[in-house]
């Protein structure tokens, strides 16, 4: 009710009468106990002109006497006259509040079942009753709760309590979704409209929250219902307070067009205990519920009859194409532009609308901009970003390990073609993941190839720290990754995985707990590398270490070799930026030196900071003894006749 509204003065007028009525009464009352001959009490009023409460009664199932007594601890809370009152009633100044005492003397229509903790005013905490142990309930104070009094002003809101956990997700209809997230929405509406004796409980599978948010919110805009979320660990753990809080939740849905969804959804809940609370919380709530997990297999509740699964997925490739062609418009350019977005990133359709809008006008280059910042994954802690500067002409490489990688660029950026207008999608939902391995030894230019790959296809490289993914604790490593894989499917963005036989070993033979559950993170890994829609870059320089399923799953393994004679002297063609000033500098001599890629750009560097210090241009010689310092440090063999300084200019040999 809005205070400016007609209703709401109207209810503040009744109001004002219902209180001034009871006034009477307990004035009555009081003289009552101080006459003995005093005429019998005559009953309060009616309280039928006051909507709020009639609407109470209706809705918690209140007698009339019930409602009285209610209207009674309100008034105590809104009259600071009734306190007095209400002492003198009892013929006891000690005692300035209402009672079931008091209320039984006062209304000639009470019950005992109003005292029980069954009925409505105990039940739905409408009163709270606090013996101090000394005082039977009959005469301990009763206090209103201060959200019914609210309510009996004409001022429904949330309870605090319940807010300060839930969530209210933003309001969404049938045309923010697509098709097939139209079609679990119409599901969703079905299964509650069926009504039965048990509420249903919706199980919302799928790896994206945000595209469930919008068929919840869908779902209840078609049932008018008012949707709010909050996380199954923001639910108390202790039996006591979750009963209390899915009580107040009952309560608050029957004064409100409430719908809840829980958040079940990060990691497998088994594992702490978070199933009981779920399963706990579905037998106090009552009311028909939503619940997000990845899997239904992450709950425990297959004893349960009452559960409606609903798959739930972002929209798929075809359905963000034709969105893209919508808000982009005709032309020829417009469609193009359209099928290279869907291919590469995965958005919900208000946040396509969203980057769509931020772009307006500014052409193919910003719209694709706006998108790859859009998707960039929330990795926290877990994988940093690289900046990603080298090309294809930085790269010294073996033509079929070139080939490779051109493949791998051409396949990422066709996927939406081969896939769903080709048909593959259709006809399989199993390996098409894309995913390659980088194998060889450190320097020979893993790193280097993964950026040139994510700057052919426009989008962030992210390194994932492996030392922050792996845990000892049991379950957590696997947890980790579920948060990277779901972070990163928006598609803006490719994965890199360096020193991947850290964790994509072979599976070992179960020994004990620790073995089996090592087996289990690498089984994990293997099901989401072959369901992840971007692409992950596996770097590693034991390829033999890993375990042989695990290779079935990558669509590219690219071998990087030790770079021979020829690939040398390119590289130390390379080595130096144009603006580098160079003298005597002999590549086809520094090829001779048994070096990786990675050595080579750090001689390179450390030779041009020498000749900086001494104010000369870089030279062969100067080059060398970098080239000594550098092997020293990694330890290997130093051949005097590889450094011998180049013999100058017309000097004898």
């Amino acid at each position: 009710m809005n205070a400016r509204t007609p209703a709401f003065q109207a209810n503040e007028l009744a109001l004002a009468g219902a209180l001034a009525a009871l006034r009477a009464s307990l004035g009555r009352l009081a003289r009552q106990h101080a006459d003995a001959d005093a005429a019998p009490l005559p009953q309060p009023g009616s309280d039928e002109p006051l909507a709020t409460l009639r609407l109470l009664r209706r809705r918690l199932d209140l007698s009339a006497f019930e409602a009285r007594v209610l209207l009674l601890c309100a008034a105590a809370a809104l009259d600071t006259r009734i306190g007095a009152l209400c002492a003198a009633a009892q013929d006891d100044a000690r005692r300035p509040w209402p009672t079931f005492a008091l209320a039984f003397a006062l209304f000639d229509d009470a019950h005992w079942e109003a005292l029980s903790p069954h009925g409505p005013l105990r039940r739905w905490r409408l009163v709270d009753a606090v013996p101090d142990g000394a005082t039977p309930l009959l005469q301990a104070p009763l206090r209103a709760d201060d959200r019914i009094v609210d309510f009996l002003k004409g001022l429904n809101e949330l309870d605090e309590r319940l807010a300060r956990t839930l969530v209210p997700l933003a309001a969404a209809s049938a045309d923010d979704l697509p098709p097939s997230q139209r079609e679990g929405a119409e599901r969703a509406v079905a299964a509650l409209q069926a009504g039965g004796p048990v509420p249903p409980a919706l199980v919302l599978t799928g790896a994206h929250s945000a595209s469930k948010r919008l068929v919840v919110a869908a779902a209840c805009e078609r049932l008018g219902l008012a949707p709010h979320r909050v996380a199954l660990g923001a639910l108390p753990s202790n039996g006591a307070d979750l009963d209390a809080w899915c009580r107040l939740w009952q309560r608050e849905s029957r004064l409100l067009p409430l719908a809840l969804l829980v958040e079940a959804h990060e990691g497998p809940p088994g594992q702490d205990g978070a199933s009981g609370v779920l399963e706990r919380t579905l037998d106090r709530l009552g009311t028909p519920v939503f619940i997000d997990v990845r899997a239904a297999a992450d709950i425990d509740l297959a004893a349960r009859d009452d559960l409606v699964l609903l798959p739930v997925d972002k929209p798929t490739s075809a359905e963000q194409a034709t969105e893209w062609r919508r808000v982009l418009g005709p032309g020829a350019q417009a469609d193009a532009d359209a099928q290279r977005l869907a291919g590469q990133f995965r958005f919900d359709l208000p946040r396509l609308r969203a980057l769509a809008r931020q772009a307006a006008g500014g052409g193919s280059d910003a719209l694709w901009a706006a998108c790859r910042e859009g998707g960039q994954p929330r990795l926290a802690q877990l994988a940093q970003r690289v900046d990603a500067r080298a090309g294809w002409d930085d790269l010294v490489l073996p033509a079929d390990a070139l080939a490779s990688l051109h493949r791998l660029v051409a396949q990422v950026a066709l996927r939406r073609r081969v896939l769903g207008e080709w048909g593959f999608e259709r006809r399989t939902g199993r390996g098409l993941g894309l995913a390659a391995l980088f194998h060889g030894e450190s320097g020979t230019g893993k790193t280097m190839a993964a950026e040139v790959v994510a700057n052919a296809l426009g989008v962030h490289l992210y390194r994932v720290d492996l030392s922050a993914v792996v845990s000892k604790y049991i379950g957590e490593t696997e947890k980790n990754l579920q948060r990277i894989f779901d972070a990163a499917e928006d598609g803006g963005c490719v994965l890199f995985f360096d020193e991947a036989d850290a964790l994509f070993g072979k599976r070992s033979e179960v020994r004990d707990s620790h073995d089996r559950y090592a087996n289990i993170e690498t089984n994990y890994l293997l099901q989401r590398i072959e369901a992840f829609g971007g692409l992950a870059v596996l770097a590693t320089n034991l390829k033999g270490a890993l375990d042989v399923a695990f290779l079935r799953r990558l669509r590219f393994v690219v071998g990087f070799p030790f770079p021979g004679a020829r690939e040398r002297e390119a590289m130390w063609r390379r080595a130096f930026p144009p603006e580098t000033p160079l003298g005597d500098f002999d590549p086809a001599r520094l090829a001779r030196l048994d070096c990786s890629g990675g050595a080579i750009h750090n001689i390179a560097l450390d030779a041009a900071f020498e000749a900086a210090r001494r104010g000369v241009a870089v030279d062969t010689a100067g080059v060398l003894e970098a080239a000594r310092h550098e092997l020293v440090k990694l330890g290997r063999p130093v051949h005097e006749a590889d450094f011998r300084r180049p013999a100058a200019p017309g000097a004898p040999t």
